[in-house]
């Protein structure tokens, strides 16, 4: 267990939270979410004691193990694959590290013996023998060999590295165990095998995620941080959220008497609490739902932005087609002879882990870059706005203000219009006056989704929409292009937001080829686990 105690943490004379007082227990799964900024990452330095709050107490057993995800995908350079792996269970590396010395002396001493004696003990009591197939069972559920685990970490690619600290930090049944971020750059099977084993981990886990679906999977409870506080609420994310969002409009509306609130709460959490076919959550998690109480219901004050996209007009029939298109970069194929017809209203999700493949694509698609070999053709009626994945190029250097940069692509320049256009998208008052080149990513984010609104496309292209984006953010997209009725053509690694709006999913393979098939995200997954059984 942990006991959070009056926990309060300032930054320059700024609150991020104050007056935290929680309870973490073994048996559940924990989800932190809240606005970027708001201190997530921050709270779980604290629990971890590499930060230190500025009022209050974290209180941890001795006893009790915790492991933490590192970020620094570099601290272990010096090591092997398997040393790195180990020293997620400190105490067990250093036995290794104290029994490796004591066997290495000339003068072994009586003392000595009895000390490598209680070492071997404590060493098999910890499950020093199975560290190797410990290590490698970690690795092959991550997707990598076992015959890494003799490689320097020094030798490992990026995308292997993260995988390997996320071994580390699951290695040797730690008690708790606190994960920033960690399904980021992790393929699809691999974020199936971490949700199956944080179902299975009977400690405690506290999760930082912007995956909705990986929260709706693993979480029982949710951690808001929200404007200087800290709660806890029963259930996970897409419970969380649609009670929220229950709350925020009987606050609003004031005319309602407060036994008609408790009904439509009461009938919500009966009904939420009944959908079990669903979940893949065990049984005893799930009937914590039902322990949850109308008091015990989240009123979130965060705000959502608004993202809507309208058609000037309507596209024919005629929308695109593509013909043998092939494209090398840096020696590499990374499309190879790709065909395809996009029907009107199709919602293409491109997938899979050749990324630089899946943007060549739309680069080519929008004419900034040329194909190798094969053409493509729009047709006559539709019209086109990109979403970039580097949007450099639109904000470095630029002088401009929010206002004056959004001004460039709206037809309206009145500054009231282009105020209430801003304000929506949550840049309001003298923040429309900040200067786009000191923008944050997610900032950035929001003014290139902006531009897109102005020009009133027929087809969306959008390469990785999502990053940077925090829960709110990704939820507005996700809804707007949901109700757009104009093509979509999209790349992302977001669950929740392919299964929810594609009907098409074509994925890119490392060698350039096309798989296309018309189908929601999850059957496509379905049809790719039945290939490869």
């Amino acid at each position: 267990m942990i006991t959070v105690s009056n926990l309060s943490i300032n930054f320059d004379g700024q609150s991020l939270f104050k007056n935290v007082n929680l309870k973490f227990v073994a048996g559940n799964c924990y989800g932190v979410i809240g606005a970027n900024g708001a201190g997530k990452s921050t709270f779980l330095r604290i629990l971890s004691g590499d930060l230190e709050p500025s009022t209050g107490e974290v209180a941890i057993d001795p006893k009790t193990r915790m492991s933490v995800l590192k970020q620094d995908h570099y601290a272990y350079d010096e090591y092997p694959v398997l040393d790195a792996i180990v020293m997620g269970n400190p105490r067990l590396y250093e036995i290794i590290q104290q029994k490796e010395a004591l066997y290495a002396k000339e003068d072994f001493s009586e003392e000595d013996g009895v000390l490598a004696s209680e070492l071997e003990g404590e060493f098999a009591e910890m499950g020093g023998w199975e560290i190797e197939t410990d290590a490698a069972r970690l690795l092959q559920g991550l997707g990598l060999s076992a015959e890494l685990l003799s490689e320097p970490m020094a030798s490992i690619g990026e995308k292997e590295k993260v995988k390997i600290l996320l071994a580390q930090a699951l290695f040797g049944q730690p008690d708790i165990i606190l994960l920033d971020e960690p399904t980021n750059h992790l393929d699809v099977p691999s974020v199936q095998w971490l949700e199956e084993f944080l179902l299975d981990y009977p400690g405690t886990v506290i999760v930082v995620s912007h995956d909705r679906h990986f929260l709706n999977d693993v979480c029982t409870h949710i951690v808001d941080v929200d404007y200087t506080k800290i709660k806890i609420y029963v259930g996970n994310y897409d419970f969380w959220y649609e009670s929220s969002q229950l709350m925020q409009r009987m606050i609003r509306d004031q005319n309602k008497k407060n036994e008609d609130k408790i009904k439509e709460l009461q009938s919500f959490v009966q009904r939420f609490s009944a959908n079990k076919s669903k979940s893949k959550q065990a049984t005893s998690r799930r009937k914590l739902i039902d322990k949850l109480t109308v008091e015990e219901m989240p009123a979130s004050s965060r705000r959502y932005p608004f993202v809507g996209f309208t058609m000037d007009r309507e596209a024919g029939k005629e929308i695109l087609a593509v013909e043998g298109i092939s494209k090398t970069i840096d020696g590499v194929k990374v499309l190879d002879n790709i065909s395809f017809r996009l029907n009107k209203g199709d919602k293409v999700a491109f997938v899979g882990e050749n990324e630089i493949g899946i943007t060549a694509l739309f680069k080519i698609l929008m004419e900034e870059m040329e194909p190798d070999e094969g053409s493509f053709k729009w047709g006559i009626s539709t019209s086109q706005s990109y979403f970039p994945k580097d949007n450099t190029s639109y904000f470095e250097g630029c002088e401009l203000s929010i206002l004056h940069w959004l001004e460039q692509y709206s037809s309206d320049n009145t500054e009231t219009y282009l105020r209430s256009f801003l304000g929506k998208m949550l840049f309001s008052g003298d923040d429309v006056n900040k200067q786009v080149s000191v923008l944050s990513g997610g900032e950035k984010v929001r003014c290139m989704l902006s531009r897109m609104m102005m020009f009133g496309s027929n087809v969306l292209l959008l390469d990785q929409p999502t990053n940077h984006l925090d829960l709110e953010s990704i939820t507005a997209v996700n809804n707007g292009l949901i109700d757009f009725k104009g093509n979509i053509l999209f790349s992302s690694y977001d669950h929740q937001f392919i299964q929810t709006i594609a009907n098409r999913i074509m994925e890119i393979s490392p060698n350039g080829k096309l798989l296309d098939r018309m189908s929601t995200y999850e059957e496509f997954l379905e049809y790719k686990a039945s290939q490869q059984m």
